[in-house]
């Protein structure tokens, strides 16, 4: 591929190679859509450090089954995601969850997870009677009657607004496990209008409390819409696809370390690990134009020379890392009812210790296609918090055991599992901070001005799969000159 790039392209011609640098959900949406705009002809390139493509979607055996030990779902309400499994021909794989509700561990409890409100934040005092102490109760049924609420233009914190509003009680019990487990973050440490923008926009429109702004964003009545899916044999099977389909030149192991403009036009990358002495003569790619679908320390290492600002920005967000510990019980293992347990950081186990684990997800109960009788049960342990680094350091086999004596702790299930594995996920979530909107926006004006380059990811416009699938597409359809 290496070569001299198209003049033509200065002239508005559509390009005829393009390389995508990263092989996550993005970097793959991207260069599918890059295939349908461009044709047969064109000559596409995934670049990844990894020695997998996938990203954070990974589907590994455990007992011999298929099993998601990263992203196990996709947000079914927003199309981009099922769109996408859909035209790469695996709409009839699609799955969703069972009736099973979650739960939330709260005040040394495990309790049904309560209605009524979003993201832990309560439309009614009566949504959260459950869950709080009766002070907790009563502060949320106080705030209604608090100072009218406005927001300023710019982003403020979200656990700063909600401890001024609620209390700690309503952050600490009910919000914060449910980021833990979308951000890997506390709500102290994000931004309201980053993460919850639709409760943002009810404030501006003229909610004057929290709780109104809630109650004006939840909808009238239920959806007997699914509000997840996944594939019956892993989201993996979309990775396959999306390579396959997008016959794509895939190269796993190789690192981008350079990006730099060329006098005639287009872009030149150099690939290979920076402490090569010599470079290999297939160490450079030429290309039109190139999308870069990297976790921000990358993005920003890449973008310096071509994009200050913007390299700038990629650099000040931070990010968050998590593990996922999979378990596979005996068959005939009893679960709880519930799809899953949220923990708080504050909930303490009954000697006064801390739990390691954020979350439980149970599988087997969770989704149809893991209940099988006479088969091992399935379950996953996530672990890690934003700032919480000791944890992680633990070896397998001690995260193994620390998660298992939470699940004694939690549901009595003391068997010894089958199989197990763990998944780590370093760097592996960006904090929507108090900020991140006006990074974003740094980061899309400065790209904006050079021609055949684009960017995509989870640090752009959300870290769920249906929006780094919007960003990829969006990035192809940029480049192509739409």
């Amino acid at each position: 591929m290496k070569g001299n790039a198209e003049d033509g392209r200065r002239r508005g011609a559509r390009p005829s190679r393009v390389v995508v640098v990263g092989a996550g959900i993005a970097g793959l949406a991207a260069a599918w859509r890059l295939r349908a705009e461009l044709g047969a002809e064109a000559q596409i390139t995934v670049c990844d450090a990894a020695s997998v493509p996938g990203g954070k979607v990974r589907t590994v055996e455990v007992a011999g089954r298929r099993f998601d030990v990263g992203a196990e779902a996709v947000l079914a309400r927003r199309p981009e995601a099922v769109t996408l499994i859909r035209e790469v021909g695996l709409g009839d794989d699609l799955v969703h969850p069972t009736s099973a509700s979650s739960a939330i561990r709260a005040l040394g409890r495990t309790v049904p997870m309560p209605k009524g409100t979003m993201m832990g934040i309560p439309a009614s005092a009566e949504a959260v009677a459950d869950v709080l102490s009766q002070d907790g109760v009563e502060a949320v049924a106080a705030e209604a009657g608090g100072p009218p609420l406005s927001l300023p233009d710019h982003d403020v914190s979200l656990g700063g607004l909600l401890r001024s509003r609620f209390g700690d009680e309503v952050v600490d019990r009910l919000v914060d496990p449910l980021l833990g487990g979308v951000y890997a973050g506390g709500a102290d440490g994000l931004g309201l209008r980053a993460t919850l923008p639709a409760v943002a926009a009810a404030v501006d429109a003229g909610a004057t409390s929290l709780t109104e702004a809630v109650a004006r964003t939840l909808p009238e009545r239920p959806s007997s819409a699914p509000v997840f899916a996944t594939l019956r044999g892993g989201l993996g099977d979309l990775v396959d696809r999306l390579v396959e389909s997008g016959a794509v030149e895939l190269r796993l192991g190789q690192p981008v370390r350079e990006l730099v403009r060329r006098p005639s036009g287009g872009w030149r990358l150099r690939t290979g690990a920076a402490a090569l002495s010599h470079a290999p003569a297939d160490a450079e790619l030429d290309a039109d134009a190139v999308v870069l679908a990297v976790p921000p320390p990358a993005a920003s290492r890449l973008l310096a020379t071509v994009a200050p600002d913007a390299a700038s920005a990629y650099a000040e967000m931070e990010l968050a890392s998590m593990a996922v510990v999979a378990l596979a019980l005996p068959p005939g293992t009893e679960l709880p009812p519930s799809s899953g347990i949220l923990i708080g950081e504050r909930e303490r186990r009954a000697d006064g210790t801390r739990f390691t684990a954020k979350a439980f997800t149970f599988s087997a109960r969770k989704w149809e296609h893991h209940n099988r009788p006479g088969e091992p049960v399935l379950i996953r342990g996530s672990v890690g918090r934003f700032g919480e680094v000791s944890t992680l350091q633990a070896s397998d086999d001690e995260l193994v055991e620390r998660v298992r004596r939470d699940l004694a702790e939690l549901t009595g299930i003391t068997a010894s599992p089958v199989d197990t594995y763990v998944m780590r996920w370093g760097g592996g979530l960006p904090q929507y901070s108090v900020g991140h909107l006006d990074r974003v926006a740094r980061i899309e004006r400065a790209v904006a001005g050079l021609d055949g380059l684009a960017v995509a990811g989870a640090a752009l416009h959300g870290v769920g799969l249906p929006a780094c699938v919007a960003t990829g597409d969006a990035a192809a359809r940029r480049v192509v000159g739409q």
